[in-house]
C-alpha cells in the first residue's frame, strides 16, 4: 500500500519527514524487551511541524476565547528570542469574526504584520480555535493522500505517557478524496499551552481500510485451535528466555515468531 505525501501549502519543504519510531524517551528500560508495546508505538508515523531547526512556536489558552501564539527563533548564542505574538480572540457566543493582533518584539521586524499572521497559519489553524473550548488545531508540515478506499487516522503520539499531557480528539478522514491538511486538535485548559519543535512530533497518522467488519462467535472447534496454539505458545516462551545484564529476564519468543511470519 502506498501513501502518497504532499506538503505543508503555507511552508513547503519546511519540517521533518513523517517517520515511524518504536521507541519512546521516558518509558521504563524493560519496555525495550515488549514487542507488542514497540509495535503499538511505532503504528504509522509521526508527524513533524514545519519548522527549520532553529525556530520555535508556542500557543497558549488563556481563558475565555483567548488565545496567544509566539514565536521564536535561535540566535548565534543558542538561546531563544521572541520575534512577534499573535493574539486570537474569539467571538463572544462563537458568532461574529475572530480578533488577531500581531506585536513584534523588536524594533525593525523582517516581515509586516500581515505576514506574520500568516506564517502563524503555517503551524496552527485559527478557524479551528475554540471547539470545543480550549481546542486548537496543530497544523503538520506534511499531509497524506491515500488509496482508494483507506482513510487516514490523526491522533495524538501513542505511548507518550509523560505528564502533564494534553488530551486530544482523534480524528478519521477520507483522504482518499478529501485532500485534507494534516490538524492534530488538542484541548487545553485556562493556562496551559502547548510548543513546537523542529525535533518534536506533534502528532501521529495512521492508515486503515474504510471496509465494514463482520463480528461473529467462534465455533467449538475453532475455540480448541485456539486454545491449542496458546498453550503451545507459552511453553515455547517459558523455554525460551534471556537475561539482560541488569538482571531482567525475558522472551524473544513472540519476536522470533513474527518475523519468520513476514
Amino acid at each position: 500500500m502506498q501513501v502518497r505525501l504532499f506538503p505543508n501549502l503555507v511552508r513547503p519543504g519546511v519540517g521533518q519527514k513523517p517517520r515511524s519510531e518504536s521507541q519512546r524517551p521516558l518509558l521504563p528500560q524493560h519496555a525495550r524487551h515488549c514487542p507488542v508495546l514497540e509495535a503499538g508505538s511505532a503504528l504509522g508515523f509521526l508527524v513533524y511541524p514545519a519548522l527549520e531547526a532553529n525556530e520555535r512556536f508556542s500557543i497558549e489558552y488563556q481563558g475565555d476565547g483567548r488565545y496567544e501564539f509566539l514565536y521564536l527563533l535561535s540566535n548565534l548564542k543558542g538561546k531563544w528570542e521572541k520575534i512577534f505574538s499573535l493574539t486570537i480572540m474569539l467571538p463572544l457566543g462563537s458568532i461574529g469574526m475572530l480578533k488577531e493582533e500581531v506585536k513584534f518584539a523588536m524594533r525593525n521586524p523582517p516581515i509586516s504584520k500581515e505576514g506574520a499572521a500568516a506564517m502563524a497559519r503555517a503551524f496552527i489553524v485559527p478557524e479551528d480555535l475554540g471547539t470545543p473550548p480550549g481546542a486548537l488545531a496543530l497544523r503538520g508540515a506534511t499531509n497524506f493522500q491515500t488509496p482508494p478506499g483507506w482513510d487516514t487516522v490523526y491522533s495524538p503520539i501513542l505511548n507518550m505517557i509523560e505528564r502533564p499531557m494534553a488530551p486530544m480528539l482523534v480524528v478519521r478522514v477520507e483522504t482518499d478524496w478529501y485532500a485534507h491538511e494534516t490538524e492534530f486538535r488538542y484541548v487545553l485548559q485556562p493556562g496551559e499551552g502547548i510548543s513546537g519543535d523542529h525535533s518534536m512530533p506533534i502528532g501521529q497518522v495512521f492508515f486503515v481500510p474504510r471496509e465494514e467488519v463482520t463480528l461473529r462467535d467462534c465455533s467449538e472447534e475453532e475455540l480448541a485451535a485456539i486454545r491449542k496454539s496458546q498453550e503451545e505458545f507459552f511453553r515455547e516462551k517459558d523455554a525460551l528466555k534471556l537475561t539482560t545484564p541488569y538482571g531482567l529476564q525475558y522472551s524473544p519468543h513472540y519476536s522470533k515468531q513474527s518475523r519468520s511470519k513476514k
